[in-house]
């Protein structure tokens, strides 16, 4: 499979302060890949330099297979992007801002009540966009990212205004988009929905790639050796070491009928974090 996004020795220096530093990775297509840290880690700056928004200091990025210091029509038709500055005009309706985007960007205009069917908007598509709530508005930013049914989608902190319920939506929509070929990069503090939307997630802090791979890889790299029992009649969980003493005393629970559960104790991806890294999220 091949690479859809590189980034070799990658940096990015604004005057004296290094907001990235000697990054490399690669993303093959047809993933969805977590960016995962807190703000001021360095998610942000990596979108824009990924979509030349920004010109990198030094090292090779490469996207759609292209370097993306060299910018081309053919490879922006195949991206989209839903970042923190996406613009809407307050003025115009729902409907009209996404026609309008069709327009300029070639795009066939009768994919927009489907889009806005997807991210819950469809019934309010005659309303201006200066009347929507934040949440509103963040899902017509990403009706628009999604428009062109991009081979490539940007997401930076898609979901952070959004309430639980249309939180599981969008993940069901971008669920379905990479379903039918949508490579999704992802930016988050949000380790829970990463957790659950990722094939691969990559955790930055500070400019720098700490620990990258799949989430239940990653969980099983840093599990304890450590096992929760829960026993009849005991209001309190039991800890017991994984090895062959604890096995024999789960044995023993077991042929008196006691051990109603058992539980692996392996963190989670905040917790992962907060281990590496020493910030909490």
């Amino acid at each position: 499979m091949d690479s859809i996004i590189s980034m070799k020795n990658v940096c990015k220096k604004f005057k004296d302060k290094t907001a990235i530093k000697n990054m490399t990775f690669d993303i093959k297509e047809g993933e969805i890949f977590g960016f995962l840290g807190p703000s001021g880690a360095g998610k942000t700056t990596t979108i824009k330099i990924l979509t030349a928004q920004l010109i990198a200091t030094s090292g090779q990025v490469k996207v759609l297979g292209k370097d993306i210091h060299i910018p081309s029509k053919e490879v922006f038709k195949e991206i989209g992007v839903l970042s923190d500055n996406s613009a809407l005009y307050e003025r115009l309706t729902v409907q009209d801002n996404l026609l309008f985007y069709a327009e300029i960007n070639g795009v066939n205009k009768k994919n927009s009540d489907e889009i806005l069917e997807q991210v819950g908007l469809l019934e309010s598509k005659k309303k201006e966009v200066k009347k929507l709530s934040k949440g509103m508005k963040q899902r017509l930013n990403l009706a628009r990212a999604v428009l062109n049914k991009p081979r490539l989608l940007f997401l930076d902190e898609p979901t952070s205004s959004l309430d639980p319920s249309t939180m599981v939506e969008i993940h069901k929509l971008l669920r379905k988009l990479n379903k039918e070929g949508t490579t999704i990069f992802l930016t988050t503090h949000n380790m829970e929905e990463a957790d659950k939307l990722c094939n691969r997630v990559a955790f930055l802090n500070e400019g720098e790639i700490v620990e990258i791979g799949k989430p239940s890889d990653i969980k099983l790299k840093y599990r304890t050796e450590e096992i929760k029992v829960i026993l009849k009649n005991n209001p309190q969980n039991v800890i017991i070491k994984n090895d062959e003493e604890g096995g024999a005393q789960i044995n023993a629970w077991m042929k008196k009928g006691q051990l109603l559960s058992i539980h692996s104790m392996e963190p989670n991806l905040e917790q992962i974090f907060l281990r590496l890294t020493g910030r909490e999220l």
